[in-house]
């Protein structure tokens, strides 16, 4: 599996319309555009800046929008689409990625845990929000699963695979600490104080604070793993805190971990120092600065509040699910 893909004062926006249908009418809330723009009328979220493609993560993120915005219908259009067309056959987890210009559309069968994560999360949010025993259902399968074949112990630690295939090899194990998405896994944790959550969580705060590399101290997209030393950058990928990384202080932030933030806060102090992504070594810049929704996630680090939660004209998939997540904080 290989995916390089180059939230929201939803609450206040929503009450603001409802209080308001003057405003509602002209203005659209966060999640109204987000809706019409990225969520195509069987249920798929389209990555528009990423061929078009749906992948779990996406679908994820809008059962979790949905469900915040008290939206059933479609949260249920979101889940009916990605139980029947990303379910494994084998296991209760999903497919990564659905690509309508393939034949056929869904040809890697390899999971992204943290799709697997936020549809578990979405479910749990919305059995409790609309009293359904049917999602609770699901919500625990699906945890169950991300507890027992993707939660594992490696070298010492417990850590999260990034998905079932192709990442722990031999000696060496490679991470994404973007997919720990802590507010869902302290709900896991809460819930299922059984489980292997505290663990994971122990040592994910673990590792995150041991992948602090370069001259900003920031960690990297993807790291490697292995019994001989410390975690290191990922051996064949760029060396960036980047597309995935940023959103690892999005989900500090979200989950109260404001202590964590510190690394963050001082890279972004300097409004000139907001690249799309830096080479935490080397220092070479991405040739363009961050997209709306990464403002916004730099905003949350220094304690800001938003300029702005409106979706912009230019603003693709990712930058306006950062920008609703950013003001879920």
């Amino acid at each position: 599996m290989k995916f390089d893909r180059r939230t929201m004062m939803l609450g206040a926006g929503m009450a603001m319309a409802s209080a308001c249908a003057m405003a509602r009418d002209v203005e659209q809330t966060p999640w109204e555009s987000w809706k019409e723009r990225f969520i195509a009328p069987e249920g798929r979220v389209v990555d528009t800046g990423n061929g078009g493609i749906s992948h779990s993560e996406g679908q994820g993120y809008g059962m979790l929008f949905a469900e915040a915005a008290d939206d059933r219908a479609t949260f249920d259009r979101l889940w009916g689409w990605t139980n029947a067309t990303l379910s494994r056959p084998d296991v209760r987890l999903f497919s990564w990625r659905y690509d309508p210009a393939a034949l056929p559309p869904v040809n890697d069968p390899n999971n992204a845990t943290d799709g697997d994560i936020l549809i578990g999360w979405a479910l749990m949010r919305a059995a409790r929000r609309w009293h359904v025993q049917e999602y609770e259902t699901a919500s625990q399968q699906i945890r169950v699963a991300i507890g027992t074949r993707l939660t594992v112990p490696v070298f010492g630690r417990t850590a999260l695979l990034p998905g079932l295939a192709g990442f722990y090899i031999g000696q060496k194990a490679t991470l994404n600490l973007a997919y720990y998405v802590w507010p869902a896994l302290d709900a896991f944790a809460k819930a299922d104080p059984e489980g292997p959550w505290a663990s994971l969580i122990q040592h994910g705060e673990q590792l995150l604070r041991e992948s602090r590399f370069g001259f900003a101290g920031l960690p990297t997209d993807w790291i490697d793993i292995d019994p001989f030393g410390p975690p290191r950058p990922a051996a064949g990928r760029p060396a960036t805190f980047g597309f995935d990384a940023i959103r690892i202080p999005l989900y500090l932030a979200m989950s109260k971990r404001r202590q964590m933030l510190a690394p963050y806060a001082g890279f972004w102090r300097d409004p000139a120092m907001r690249p799309a992504w830096i080479d935490v070594f080397t220092g070479a810049q991405a040739p363009y600065s961050l997209s709306t929704g990464g403002q916004a996630i730099a905003r949350v680090a220094l304690g800001k509040s938003l300029v702005s939660t409106s979706i912009g004209p230019n603003d693709d998939y990712y930058s306006s699910t950062l920008l609703l997540l950013a003001s879920m904080v």
